[in-house]
């Protein structure tokens, strides 16, 4: 068992690592999750890959010990992403428009995006791919912009289309996301109550379900909660 340093110095529980090295392509590496997760998988000794569109985002990745991949997202194909992927365990894909661009970039990066890195990662033979979704109920009772419905209607679409290929897949479905520190304690499965989690612990867990293979093929939600990260994780991989 594992413990790492996160935000505000919480120490959390990140499970038990793979025996093996892996290596792990992260789409979206320098978001709020991936650049945490970046860090937890190179603080373990697996081989952190963040792929980024910018340049002046790379001195961050090295900083957290992750391997930079600059690549578009939007404007690459599926053949350019396929050959970017060669020789990863895993792809982690937490990329996302942030509510930036509108409808077209949600659509662009939440949607096709994903589409091409899930057909890519079987082009490429990667077995392992996790999925960071959108809890189905956030929002649920409010009076929400129509940008966010079609956030979570190309969310699922990109679930559908990831649930429907032969990759090792989990998703992940995240309640509200915070800044505030990890506590490495969480509730973790496929019917929960709808909450707040911060982006420590959704990095912390994204870490437990690479090195368990056993929840794969799984749709899992995620919110705070008081077990730790590694035994919810053993739980639902069983």
């Amino acid at each position: 068992m594992t413990t790492l340093a996160l935000g505000g110095g919480t120490v959390v529980v990140v499970g038990q690592g793979s025996e093996e090295q892996m290596r792990v392509v992260i789409v979206g590496g320098h978001g709020k999750v991936g650049l945490r997760l970046g860090r937890l998988l190179a603080d373990r000794g697996d081989d952190a890959v963040g792929m980024v569109r910018a340049p002046d985002q790379v001195a961050d990745l090295k900083a957290a010990g992750v391997e930079p991949l600059l690549l578009d997202l939007v404007a690459a194909s599926v053949g350019e992403l396929a050959a970017a992927l060669e020789g990863a365990d895993a792809v982690v894909f937490s990329a996302g428009a942030g509510g930036k661009g509108g409808q077209q970039a949600t659509n662009a990066v939440d949607g096709e995006g994903a589409v091409k890195v899930v057909d890519a990662a079987e082009r490429a033979g990667v077995r392992r791919f996790l999925m960071v979704s959108v809890f189905m109920d956030a929002g649920r009772g409010r009076d929400l912009p129509e940008t966010f419905e079609n956030y979570v209607r190309v969310k699922r679409a990109s679930d559908v289309h990831l649930a429907a290929s032969a990759l090792a897949w989990t998703i992940l479905r995240p309640g509200t996301l915070t800044d505030e520190p990890g506590t490495g304690r969480i509730n973790l499965g496929p019917a929960i109550a709808y909450g707040a989690v911060s982006r420590d612990d959704v990095a912390a867990t994204l870490a437990a379900l690479l090195a368990a293979p056993g929840t794969s093929g799984r749709v899992l939600e995620l919110t705070e909660g008081e077990v730790p990260v590694a035994e919810a994780v053993a739980r639902v991989g069983r």
